[in-house]
């Protein structure tokens, strides 16, 4: 951020899965109307009983219009279950677990993508329906699906690893989508940007097909980057990203290795207390462990106030 710039910036976050929703909900709670854009992964994407599912997009969408459980941090507070319930029974496949309430997102969008929509027209529909003011915009309107390989040769759909296999083989890399093209909507946002933010989401499969999109690297390079660890004390939150570190990278999981990961364009790393390391850019330790929402606020502040120190 130049010293010329405004003194309330322009973010861009890029997010994808619970911890990059929870960050996210931060940041909307502290910065103003008009200075906050989300870019959300869909290499999660897929099909599912007919219907579009984005997992991430739904995700993020919910934690910003107060719907997510605090404790689940995906689906919907409350939700039931009773069509999966019936699926079962009639022995349709039911190992995705989509509630009665957030059934009718995936209804909503697939009927506007079959209308003609794009996923960015249709993410903004049905924000707009939940009163989510923030702009929300898919990474690309293109099928960018991400493939797990596992060490036995296997190719998973991500989705079919993660959830139908509980992320229980081992990987051997991770095959983004092919290089898919931006919207005019994305590229805009991160041309204005004066900070972006790359949430506490998984570097492989949340931030790296955001990453992939064509453009979006070089844009990031001339940007004030700012990332935040997913690893806490050597393990994540939530999801497989430890196990994936140490399968992928032959080390063990750390801050320090997420930022390598990055390191061609970031200015700056927040880790949590006790994970600080020696790098070519500064790192800050503070409280990442977002759990409540003023530990999501803590951690926007102390975030934009560390980007404002690296003008």
């Amino acid at each position: 951020m130049n010293a010329d710039r405004p003194e309330v910036p322009r973010v861009v976050a890029l997010a994808g899965g619970v911890g990059g929703a929870r960050l996210v909900d931060g940041l909307d709670r502290v910065l103003p109307a008009g200075a906050l854009t989300i870019v959300v992964n869909t290499g999660d994407d897929f099909s599912h009983w007919g219907l579009h599912i984005s997992p991430d997009l739904d995700t993020v969408m919910y934690t910003l219009a107060g719907l997510a459980p605090e404790e689940r941090g995906w689906g919907i507070e409350g939700d039931t279950f009773h069509v999966l319930e019936e699926a079962e029974r009639r022995g349709a496949d039911a190992w995705f677990r989509l509630g009665d309430r957030d059934l009718m997102t995936h209804l909503l969008r697939s009927r506007a993508l079959a209308a003609g929509d794009s996923l960015t027209e249709a993410t903004a529909k049905l924000c707009s329906r939940l009163e989510v003011t923030r702009p929300i915009l898919p990474m690309t309107d293109a099928s960018s699906p991400t493939t797990i390989v596992t060490r036995g040769g296997d190719e998973m759909a991500f989705q079919d690893w993660l959830v139908r296999a509980r992320a229980g083989p081992e990987v051997q890399r991770v095959e983004l989508g092919k290089a898919a093209q931006p919207t005019g909507q994305v590229i805009e946002a991160l041309r204005l940007a004066d900070l972006v933010v790359i949430c506490p989401s998984n570097p492989y499969v949340s931030i790296g097909p955001i990453l992939s999109v064509e453009g979006v690297r070089g844009i990031l390079r001339e940007k004030t980057t700012v990332g935040v660890s997913p690893i806490l004390g050597g393990r994540a939150v939530k999801g497989p990203l430890s196990s994936m570190i140490a399968q992928l990278e032959g080390k063990p999981a750390s801050a320090q290795q997420v930022a390598t990961h990055y390191e061609a364009f970031l200015d700056g790393f927040v880790v949590h207390p006790g994970d600080a390391f020696s790098a070519a850019f500064p790192v800050l330790d503070t409280n990442i462990l977002i759990q409540t929402r003023e530990d999501r606020v803590g951690l926007a502040r102390a975030l934009l106030d560390f980007a404002r120190s690296l003008r």
